[in-house]
């Protein structure tokens, strides 16, 4: 099987510069390589608007490195684009050009380019996303409204983490009024008042870390974590007690992030105190995957990034690859009515199923739980993951009745029952089918008018149905609430 192609973008940003190379499937791109340079070329302005030489020195110094990689890496595609800090510099189109002089396509991206590129990340990675993207850069923040697939309203605003610095560094409560004003005839933020604010940028995503390690969240992924507006008061109060030698000693936050915190942490309180969103979440994806997910096609864009990217990852594990979507049609006779938003993670999870024989019996369990609740996954937030997981869990031979108890603390109740029959089901299967696609095709599963599971078995194969088969079929009724029966 070919390989997918690989796709490079570099991102000359206000604070850093950065080489990332996407490879995996065109809807779920997983990064292959990702390397920055703090230039700091925002930082390095000088009075009379010009990027400072050192500044330009240290950046060319790591774009020429970029440049080397890239000839030896041949990407299918190359796309190099300036931010904020080169936009605004009287000498931004003098430095481009350097930058060309070094093999790389460079181009500026406009405010408004910026603004999409960033909503369609958060798209690209939540594909049902409505509300409110805001991007965090280091000269600016992007101010997008998402809703059924499309990038609306938008505005590029001087607010990054370095001007940010710089009207706090002049007094208390400026940042609030100095937001307040440029926000104030924007009126098309109503439309996303107690709508989701989906945050992009890695120091919103080292923030999230924070509130992670404070608040004792036990799953370490970042994307799609989410928590309370209010908590970005106590936050931005945290942050600032901390310091940012306590902040560095956090796992997953680096000392120059951590300097900028305390920043990040107050443009936050401000934001959500204006926009007053039902809740923050932080995006995985942003303005690099936004650029890709603009190339797509429109076909490509319908695909599920959830699905696209655990087939991508199993694809070669699994000894008959038509057997998981085999799996999810026999089961759908068991959860007919089942919402596409469940079934996806149904679908997920038959996809992790299928590689159970890769993994000692005696760890197959733990993997295909580890696999749900740390795969590179994108479209999946933390009740989902542990909702496959729950199913894996089952599925692969775990007790039914005693879930992990990181599950009990990333899903309800009653997600988790639901995930349970999910589980149940894939275990009748594997005794039904053994792996095989066609022998579940030959056992249909489905509900009745009057209430019953009905496992339907033609006669020449009644020797299939043993006991275990039997308490199997019946434990799944019961879960689902049925009778189960066997016809023929």
């Amino acid at each position: 099987m070919n390989a997918p192609a690989r796709a490079a973008i570099v991102d000359i940003g206000s604070n850093s510069v950065r080489l990332v190379v996407f490879g995996g499937p065109p809807r779920a791109p997983a990064t292959l390589f990702n390397e920055k340079l703090m230039a700091g070329l925002g930082r390095g302005v000088t009075g009379g608007g010009r990027l400072a030489p050192d500044a330009v020195a240290m950046a060319l110094g790591g774009l020429a490195r970029f440049a080397a990689l890239l000839r030896l890496m041949q990407p299918a595609s190359v796309q190099v684009v300036a931010t904020a800090a080169v936009r605004d510099a009287a000498n931004g189109e003098e430095f481009l050009e350097a930058v060309r002089a070094l093999g790389l396509p460079a181009e500026m991206l406009s405010g408004d380019g910026e603004a999409v590129a960033a909503g369609y990340g958060v798209i690209a990675a939540i594909p049902d996303a409505r509300g409110l993207v805001a991007d965090m850069g280091g000269g600016s923040l992007e101010l997008v409204r998402v809703e059924a697939g499309q990038v609306h309203q938008r505005v590029s605003l001087p607010f990054g983490v370095i001007p940010v610095n710089a009207i706090r560094a002049q007094g208390r409560g400026l940042l609030r009024k100095a937001l307040r004003k440029a926000l104030k005839d924007l009126d098309w933020l109503a439309e996303v008042a107690d709508q989701p604010l989906y945050l992009v940028g890695g120091g919103w995503r080292t923030l999230a870390r924070v509130h992670m390690q404070r608040t004792g969240w036990p799953l370490s992924v970042i994307g799609q974590y989410g928590f309370a507006p209010d908590d970005a008061r106590w936050l931005k109060t945290d942050v600032r007690e901390a310091g940012p030698a306590r902040l560095a000693a956090i796992p997953g936050v680096s000392a120059a992030r951590a300097a900028q915190l305390a920043d990040g942490s107050a443009l936050l309180a401000a934001l959500a105190g204006q926009v007053q969103p039902s809740r923050i979440i932080i995006s995985p994806f942003g303005l690099r995957e936004g650029l890709l997910y603009q190339q797509l096609d429109a076909n490509t864009r319908q695909a599920d990034p959830l699905v696209e990217g655990v087939a991508h990852a199993v694809s070669g594990q699994i000894p008959d690859p038509t057997y998981p979507d085999a799996l999810l049609r026999w089961s759908d006779g068991a959860f007919p009515a089942e919402p596409d938003a469940l079934r996806r993670l149904r679908h997920a999870a038959c996809l992790i199923a299928g590689t159970g024989w890769a993994a000692s019996p005696d760890f197959r369990v733990v993997e295909g739980e580890d696999m749900a609740l740390h795969g590179n996954w994108i479209g999946v937030d933390a009740p989902g993951r542990a909702m496959i997981a729950m199913a894996l869990h089952v599925g692969l031979g775990g007790d039914p009745d005693a879930p992990p108890p990181i599950l009990l603390q990333l899903a309800g109740r009653d997600e988790l029952a639901r995930a349970r029959s999910w589980g149940l089901a894939l275990r009748l299967a594997q005794r039904l089918g053994g792996g095989a696609p066609q022998a579940l095709a030959e056992v249909p599963l489905n509900l009745t008018a009057d209430g019953a599971l009905v496992l339907t078995v033609k006669r020449g194969d009644a020797a299939l149905i043993d006991a275990n088969c039997e308490r199997r079929l019946n434990r799944l009724a019961l879960a689902l609430d049925r009778q189960a029966r066997i016809e023929s």
